[in-house]
């Protein structure tokens, strides 16, 4: 279901007026309690509280039951408009509802003051039962349409959260929350959530050896292993192929760079809040690169091209940086260092369509080599009431239909959101549904006509004259740390026999066997494999657990029978008995498995 389908559904209204009824709930056990907000999310929904003590499980299943109890009491849910001043009398008690109030009476500036929403005179309140709230719905009509054995506290250890997100405020206590139509619905998420905290890609990736955070060297600063280094090698050296196979030259550009670089892209101060500080070096400021467009940007200006020259498409595994603050750091999927796919396509208007379905058929098979099937397309486009966009209004129009043509032309099933545009341009996101049934964005297609033209980009047209090249952002994996860690979980660790660490583990019965072992894998290597030999004084049953447990594809057992017949004998991961295969059978299933980049064991 899209975004804008969600927010037009009874699953969404009925999470909506759920959260409200949490905030009842909480009220009654935390008396003087102040609340903030609860909107419905993918899964369900959260609350803000300013409490006037910590949360405890017990208050939590308190609270659940008590809503239950609301709920079957079959309270309406009646809406009213109210002025400003009597949205302050109702909310006297209120500080954050308060602050709101007068958020929404001021109206919304844009960057010069000039107000561009608002100011309103009339504000939206619901009410249920006990419990009144500012909020502009939609909710259920009466809490008689929501399913009391379908809702849930879903985190009975409670989450913090900064008021309206700046971590110089207030830190508020969320709860989470979910319901669902049916009881039946309910269970089985309960079921993936607990299989999804079994999947935690931290866990596994300990369990496996691939990365590793140090306190010494900082929050969100992932270390990758050997085992996770040789992973991630396999995917950078894959993709790089595709890309080469695909006409993309390779660029490589430095991790900082001048101040006016991004002053003159946007992105400072636009993303300011998420940047490091700038650097002081000697008389200019550095910035750690947020971005690796407006680099790749002064590698195509560095030359007067010609049309012929185009399309020019620079590819780069570049590393950025960002701020993020600490609360929202998870792992490898919310990192402060990171690496991009990046690549950036200069086009002319003609070419442009043509380049565009090309970027979305490669991220297409990048994908479905992975076996990551089960995804849809979004077209983020700008939402005409926001500020936070750069560029000319017809520039927008002709990106937006470059990419709608795009998508019609390839069949390719799309929704359309406002408001997830890029702020130089739409663009084209891949969202990706794992096993456990999560969405995940991956790859992003964006048509940029600004940047060409903030940074004065030219290219000598077929009449002789200067024309303005338009740019295409593309990136399959998005941030390379990020989509380690989706695989991680969407395999459980078990990785398709191409990307694994280790493919396969020779285990020699005694010592004697242990010079066979070593020669069977000096061929394996000269075939490319990622190979190991257990020569350890564990017994054979411990060796053999020890790396099922590390989700080894194949592990081969050798003895004086394997000996006499140049084989050896081959056990799966999955615990199934090949037998006793000679070396040059086993190397050629393995090798089919491993080319073809199946997703199967044999």
């Amino acid at each position: 279901m899209s975004q804008a389908a969600y927010k037009d559904s009874q699953l969404y209204r009925i999470r909506h007026s759920t959260a409200h009824v949490l905030a009842e709930a909480m009220l009654e056990r935390f008396p003087g309690a102040k609340i903030a907000f609860g909107p419905p999310i993918d899964d369900g929904f959260y609350y803000d509280f300013d409490l006037p003590r910590p949360a405890t499980d017990e208050d939590m299943t308190w609270v659940q039951e008590r809503m239950k109890a609301i709920i079957r009491g079959g309270h309406a849910f009646s809406v009213r408009e109210v002025s400003p001043d009597e949205a302050r009398v109702l909310f006297q008690d209120q500080p954050y509802k308060l602050e709101a109030i007068d958020d929404l009476t001021a109206g919304r500036t844009d960057d010069n003051g000039e107000v561009v929403a608002g100011p309103a005179d009339k504000i939206t309140i619901y009410t249920q039962d006990t419990f009144t709230d500012l909020c502009r719905g939609p909710h259920v009509a009466s809490t008689s349409e929501i399913d009391p054995e379908a809702i849930n506290v879903t985190y009975k250890m409670p989450a913090g959260a900064y008021w309206k997100g700046d971590e110089k405020r207030q830190q508020l206590t969320r709860i989470y929350g979910t319901a669902f139509e049916n009881a039946e619905a309910l269970a089985d998420y309960l079921h993936r959530l607990e299989e999804a905290k079994r999947r935690d890609h931290r866990l596994v990736g300990e369990k496996l050896g691939l990365f590793m955070l140090s306190p010494l060297v900082g929050k969100g600063l992932p270390l990758w292993k050997p085992k996770g280094a040789s992973l991630r090698d396999t995917l950078e050296r894959w993709l790089r192929q595709v890309q080469v196979d695909n006409g993309y030259e390779p660029v490589i550009t430095p991790h900082i760079g001048n101040l006016n670089l991004y002053r003159t892209s946007g992105h400072y101060p636009y993303y300011k809040d998420s940047q490091y500080a700038p650097i002081q070096v000697d008389d200019e400021e550095y910035l750690l690169k947020p971005m690796n467009c407006p680099h790749h940007i002064q590698i195509y200006k560095s030359e007067m091209r010609s049309y012929r020259d185009l399309p020019v498409r620079y590819a780069e595994f570049g590393t950025v940086y960002r701020y993020e603050q600490s609360g929202e750091l998870n792992g490898l999927t919310r990192v402060r260092g990171f690496t991009v796919d990046d690549a950036h396509l200069f086009v002319t208007p003609e070419q442009l369509l043509s380049e565009f379905k090309d970027v979305v058929r490669l991220i297409q098979y990048v994908f479905s080599t992975l076996g990551l099937t089960d995804f849809s397309a979004r077209v983020g486009i700008r939402d005409p009431k926001s500020d936070k966009y750069v560029g000319d209004d017809s520039l927008w129009e002709k990106a937006t239909a470059a990419i709608l043509q795009a998508c019609q032309e390839l069949n390719l099933p799309h929704t359309v959101e406002e408001g997830e545009a890029a702020f130089y341009g739409p663009k084209l996101d891949f969202i990706f549904r794992d096993v456990l049934k999560r969405r995940w964005q991956l790859g992003t297609v964006q048509v940029d006509y600004n940047l060409p033209a903030r940074f004065e980009l030219e290219y000598v047209a077929e009449d002789n004259t200067r024309q303005r090249p338009v740019m295409i952002h593309r990136a399959p994996f998005g941030s390379l740390e990020r989509f380690v860690g989706i695989l991680i979980e969407h395999f459980d660790g078990k990785f398709p026999v191409w990307l694994t660490p280790v493919q396969a583990v020779i285990i020699p019965i005694t010592d004697k066997h242990a010079e066979y072992a070593n020669g069977v894998a000096k061929q394996m290597r000269a075939q490319g494999m990622r190979v190991v030999v257990d020569a350890s004084k564990n017994r054979m049953g411990q060796k053999i657990a020890i790396h099922r447990e590390q989700h080894v594809p194949y592990m081969l057992i050798v003895g004086d029978k394997d000996i006499a017949a140049n084989a050896v004998s081959v056990r799966l991961r999955s615990d199934e008995d090949l037998g006793a295969l000679p070396v040059a059978d086993f190397l050629a299933l393995a090798k089919q498995v491993i080319d073809s980049k199946s997703l199967e064991l044999k």
